[in-house]
């Protein structure tokens, strides 16, 4: 019995005890703990931005202002090759008159080597020849260059020097160093600086086409074969034209 109190009481302290220690260590807490600071304010640049990210969003975000400056980079793009190439076009045209002008005052090797340059800024000779459905290889193959007028259709061609062609069809026709003429569709009329070989040398005023077939004018019609003519060949230098 006397035991049993002695416990009872032991357990009642330490209760006691236990609850003391809890109301000081609350009351230390709620004293001492000191007042959590307030938030940091955001920075104007951070809210600017966000601003602004919030108004590209409303105009489909960072994808959709990506996406328009891709559209107005291929924009800018296509006008700048547009004038380049026009600007292209419009020096080159420039030089192909500049050097009309040297040809037309200088003479010998060095009118060759400006014809050679001019050559070199021109459509292909066989291509126009081609163009107007006559044989691609009607000229040498070291043709300089050609000077075309569309208006008035004359076509006049530099050869560096008189030679001779041999086609396949065995026929031989000679060049000047200058040779002209009136080019149209199938037709070179009016032809001066050419000749071919029937039984003598004899002067070719036209050249005409007729499907598979050849028509020289000279003195009389002379037919040859379409074929032989389609490819350039190379000249055979001669002394006297």
């Amino acid at each position: 019995m006397h035991g049993l109190d002695i416990r009872s009481t032991a357990a009642r302290l330490a209760s006691s005890s236990l609850e003391s220690v809890d109301r000081v260590e609350s009351g230390r807490s709620r004293a001492g703990s000191p007042t959590s600071p307030p938030p940091p304010p955001i920075p104007a640049i951070q809210v600017e931005s966000e601003r602004f990210e919030a108004a590209r969003g409303g105009f489909g975000g960072r994808g959709g202002a990506e996406g328009s400056r891709g559209e107005m980079d291929q924009v800018l793009n296509k006008v700048g090759s547009y004038w380049f190439s026009k600007r292209a076009s419009k020096e080159i045209d420039s030089i192909g008159d500049d050097l009309n002008s040297v040809s037309s005052s200088i003479g010998g090797g060095a009118k060759w080597m400006v014809n050679k340059i001019k050559g070199k800024l021109q459509k292909a000779l066989p291509d126009l020849l081609k163009e107007y459905d006559m044989p691609a290889g009607l000229f040498p193959r070291d043709t300089t260059n050609y000077e075309f007028n569309e208006e008035t259709k004359k076509l006049t061609v530099y050869i560096p020097s008189a030679c001779d062609v041999g086609y396949k069809d065995s026929s031989v026709v000679r060049f000047f160093t200058c040779v002209t003429g009136y080019l149209e569709k199938g037709k070179l009329s009016d032809i001066e600086g050419m000749k071919t070989k029937v039984l003598v040398w004899t002067k070719v005023t036209s050249i005409k086409t007729e499907g598979s077939k050849v028509h020289f004018t000279a003195g009389m019609k002379k037919t040859r074969s379409r074929d032989a003519y389609e490819v350039v060949r190379d000249g055979i230098i001669i002394d006297k034209f």
